[in-house]
């Protein structure tokens, strides 16, 4: 079980230091509504990146059954990350230049019309259909499937990445239900940072997940 949660461990850091979903719950807690739509995105989120980890888990698992990595997992992960790589060139290129102020997305200017069900399927859009976030999930989850973990090491640390990997919404929200007078405050600081930083996050993580699955790869295909 050590292998598989030591393998998926970075791409699920990845996924819980993701800005958009911790801007996008902190907002919708900000609503009138946000009692209901803060649970119901995180539920989202949480049910719609299970979902994903768990499909690729046994997909893969499936494919490579023996107790030696694949050929193909090598294959994928050097896959995945050039594919991280070109990502955050893109996120590089996309930053905002100095002394612009990006605005928001359109959707995020309507949160406080949003139903629970819409902030539902919000947050299972920003896991499956948010390429990062996408990328990052199924990284993690072959790296699970092609571990030498048991079956019962594989499902722990798949429980293991959804949890860290929803850390972005859960925690947001234990902080709006328990942490009082203060939890206002103290999720507008969030907020300010992570869209003050946005770019700057996704850019060293995606390049440092990108540098480690391309050396990984390398190493596992030519060793």
């Amino acid at each position: 079980m050590g292998d598989a949660v030591g393998q998926m461990l970075a791409s699920a850091v990845g996924i819980a230091i993701s800005p958009m979903p911790l801007i996008a719950v902190i907002l919708m807690l900000a609503t009138p509504k946000g009692r209901a739509n803060g649970p119901a995105f995180t539920a989202g989120w949480v049910v719609a990146l299970a979902a994903v980890v768990t499909v690729v888990v046994l997909v893969g698992s499936g494919i490579g059954a023996d107790t030696a990595k694949p050929a193909w997992a090598w294959w994928l992960k050097l896959a995945l990350g050039v594919l991280f790589l070109l990502l955050g060139l893109r996120q590089w290129r996309a930053r905002p230049r100095e002394g612009h102020v990006q605005g928001p997305p359109k959707w995020m200017q309507a949160l406080d019309r949003f139903t629970p069900g819409k902030a539902a399927g919000l947050a299972a859009a920003l896991v499956a259909a948010n390429p990062k976030n996408l990328v990052l999930a199924v990284g993690g989850a072959v790296s699970i499937a092609t571990s030498t973990a048991t079956g019962a090491g594989k499902a722990v640390a798949a429980v293991l990445m959804v949890l860290i990997g929803s850390l972005c919404t859960l925690v947001p929200l234990a902080v709006y239900l328990f942490g009082g007078d203060r939890s206002a405050r103290v999720l507008g600081e969030w907020k300010a940072w992570m869209a003050t930083h946005n770019a700057a996050i996704m850019i060293v993580v995606l390049v440092v997940l990108g540098a480690k699955y391309v050396g990984d790869a390398v190493a596992g295909l030519t060793g």
